[in-house]
């Protein structure tokens, strides 16, 4: 069967959604029902954002074993999460009667068709937040996007914004290579490093596959890439087919900054294209990574069209968003910072901003996510906290898998401390609330860091 199209079913048609309550699931649940379609689905348990699609026109059925026979029964369409297994029964009532199945990536991928400007926002870091940056530059513009980002973001009240203009962005996920269901005009790559190799078999099948995601823009568009990435110089060796556009800290590439000065942690610099001054930009959020995100952003806006003092503006009331080094209070004086970082990577970036706020003591609490990545990625962890003063680990967040008898967060803070780190385990997180509470002093920094249920510790916490 060819891959669908929104023109497959008509306007006002029945579209159900197994697993309606995910972030990016319910994002494009609210895209049809503003573009009036009708929508049924399915989720496990009522949720403030189900609460949301009830309130908008879906209509909605829970458990574990949930069945919603007049959704299949009346669908033009069904639209599954990857967390919906074969033996789910609503998968298999649609296969029983004949209804055409897609998954989530596939769906995205035929809404992004209908952009004239779609951007697909890919990379093993960065795609939330560099999403995020082109959705206040494209609203600060009035350019009224629609974008799906893989987060909360306060501009949109949400994941998702519907608009009514011809621009579209979204994240590009490469896991189990979904991004290859999309239809960019604008491939932006931010980096390429190992991970999600619980499907993946190493960085060369992953290169390939960003190799692959670029060449989706084949003369329809451009590639946006972070010209410094080894490993996307790799992804884009001998493609001089393609249109591609560099941006980077040095003047090598199309894009880059000069005269960088930090204000409290937040910088300030020029962006320079080919040589030449077009804007200057004061962040709103801190580190050199943001500085990368922020010069991609303005160089996806050029080449759609916005002007990039425009732009700039926009990304200036960029202030972060949820999980992405979000202030969320004090204990004992000490500010208490919440992020999502779970990568070694993204570890050492988020230390390394907060490196240059004043302080006394940097705190880390982690939590490793899934077994597979931390038994893979072993020694870049272990290498990943030198700028925090003292680090507690706690509990592997399990997410899709089950322990693999070996991999444990306890063994990861020996190997931590052995490199000279004061590391610690703490499994229960009562007990490392308690153990903050009593060694925290005023002037100190205190994150909670990993993709998993670490955030609940701040309610623990915060004063």
């Amino acid at each position: 069967m060819s891959r669908f199209l929104m023109s497959d079913i008509e306007k006002g048609g029945l579209i159900h959604f197994i697993g309606i309550g995910g972030i990016s699931m319910s994002g494009l649940a609210q895209i049809v029902l503003k573009n009036g379609y009708k929508v049924t689905g399915s989720d496990w348990n009522k949720s403030d954002i189900t609460a949301k699609l009830e309130k908008m026109g879906a209509d909605i059925v829970y458990g574990k074993d949930a069945l919603h026979e007049e959704g299949i029964k009346n669908a033009s369409l069904v639209v599954y999460t990857a967390a919906a297994k074969a033996d789910n029964p609503e998968m298999i009532a649609s296969k029983e009667q004949g209804k055409r199945l897609i998954d989530r990536a596939e769906f995205l991928g035929a809404i992004m068709k209908n952009y004239k400007h779609a951007v697909g926002v890919s990379g093993t870091h960065g795609k939330t937040t560099t999403t995020s940056m082109l959705a206040h530059a494209l609203i600060g513009a009035d350019m009224d996007p629609t974008i799906s980002v893989g987060g909360e973001l306060d501009l949109i009240g949400g994941n998702i914004r519907t608009g009514e203009s011809e621009y579209f962005v979204t994240e590009a996920c490469e896991y189990t290579n979904s991004f290859l269901k999309f239809y960019p005009t604008i491939a932006l790559i931010t980096n390429i490093e190992e991970d999600h190799l619980d499907f993946f078999s190493g960085i060369d099948e992953i290169i390939k596959s960003f190799r692959r995601f670029a060449y989706l823009t084949k003369d329809v568009g451009y590639v946006v890439a972070m010209g410094g990435d080894k490993n996307i110089q790799k992804a884009l060796q001998d493609a001089d087919d393609l249109k591609i556009i560099t941006y980077g800290m040095e003047s090598d590439y199309n894009y880059y900054p000069e005269n960088i000065v930090y204000h409290a942690g937040f910088p300030s610099f020029d962006v320079m294209k080919d040589g030449e001054k077009i804007c200057h930009i004061k962040l709103n959020v801190p580190g050199e990574h943001n500085i990368l995100n922020a010069l991609a952003t303005i160089a996806v806006c050029f080449i759609s069209g916005i002007d990039a003092e425009i732009a700039a503006k926009g990304i200036e009331t960029f202030k972060g968003t949820h999980r992405r080094f979000e202030k969320k209070g004090f204990l004992n004086g000490a500010v208490v910072i919440d992020d999502y970082a779970h990568h070694p990577t993204e570890i050492k970036a988020t230390l390394s901003s907060a490196k240059k706020f004043p302080h006394n003591k940097i705190w880390c609490v982690f939590q490793p996510h899934t077994y597979s990545r931390t038994r893979t990625l072993w020694e870049e962890f272990t290498r990943a906290f030198n700028d925090a003063d003292e680090l507690i680990l706690t509990h592997i967040y399990a997410a899709r898998e089950k322990f693999d008898g070996v991999t444990s967060a306890e063994k990861l803070a020996e190997d931590i401390n052995s490199g000279g780190v004061n590391a610690s385990y703490i499994d229960d997180f009562k007990d490392i609330a308690a153990y903050l509470k009593e060694n925290v002093r005023e002037g100190d920094i205190v994150f909670t860091m990993g993709a998993g249920d670490v955030v609940n510790i701040n309610d623990l916490i915060i004063q």
